[in-house]
């Protein structure tokens, strides 16, 4: 493995980010490692997985690596991309999955946090979601990942804003289940691990699919479901999107245009 480590013992599985260089972007060579180590530790007697960052990395994840991401005409991040496949592999794998954040978490990498079954953090880590800054839109499950964790007027807000929150307001509205301080963060998280993998691992994968299939349960007719892919195909296909995606690239401001 080059952009991650893997280790597993006493049941539990651990893969730690180890791509620094690049503040740990989920690129599509990183994201088959994590799900190579997510298939390895299905091999396994794994009860728990957690996923984290080195404890002296700053940036947890900074996201998409955005030099991947397509030009305009083409879904940056449709059904078969690497990272959909990944948060899948994490709603559907029977152990539960913690995410350990002790740095800031921007873009996809929050999905990815909070598409994990538990998340710990630090009083220093903080989130952003970041489409509006390169001027796409983002897909339904992803929206529903969102809404499943808090309400509809925060969801609005971390989207359009696209400023990061600060990890006691993300503790505040349930983001963050325990906010640990960064030096005691690592025992507490593998002393929840340990004490999750000794229930009965057959209970919780049960419970873990039935709450995972009532936060899907919300009712979307054929109409609205079409009219939501339509919306978000014309901001992939937008001058925003290939202003925003330049601008990155470019390391400076945005001037988007509204078409």
């Amino acid at each position: 493995m080059k952009y991650i480590n893997i280790s597993h013992k006493n049941k539990i599985g651990v893969i730690t980010f180890n791509n620094d260089s690049s503040r740990n972007a989920l690129s599509y060579n990183m994201i088959d490692e994590i799900i190579l180590a997510f298939e390895e530790f299905s091999e396994k007697d794994t009860r728990v997985i957690i996923i984290r960052s080195k404890p002296e990395a700053k940036v947890w994840s900074s996201g998409l690596d955005i030099t991947e991401l397509p030009n305009p005409g083409t879904d940056p991040i449709g059904y078969s991309h690497p990272l959909e496949k990944l948060l899948r592999l994490i709603e559907n794998t029977k152990a539960p999955v913690i995410a350990m954040v002790t740095g800031t978490v921007w873009g996809g990498a929050f999905e990815l946090a909070i598409t994990c079954d538990i998340l710990i953090g630090t009083p220093k880590c903080s989130f952003a979601i970041t489409p509006a800054k390169i001027g796409v839109a983002y897909n339904a499950t992803g929206l529903i990942h969102f809404l499943n964790i808090v309400e509809m007027h925060i969801v609005k807000e971390l989207f359009f804003t696209a400023k990061p929150i600060k990890a006691d307001r993300a503790y505040n509205l349930g983001i963050i289940n325990n906010l640990i301080d960064n030096d005691k963060i690592e025992d507490f998280t593998f002393e929840m691990a340990n004490n999750i993998s000794q229930n009965s691992p057959l209970s919780i994968s049960i419970i873990k699919e039935q709450l995972n299939l009532l936060g899907k349960s919300t009712s979307l007719t054929t109409n609205v479901f079409e009219h939501i892919n339509e919306l978000r195909s014309s901001s992939y296909n937008s001058y925003d999107y290939m202003e925003g995606k330049k601008a990155f690239l470019e390391k400076r401001r945005p001037i988007f245009k509204g078409e």
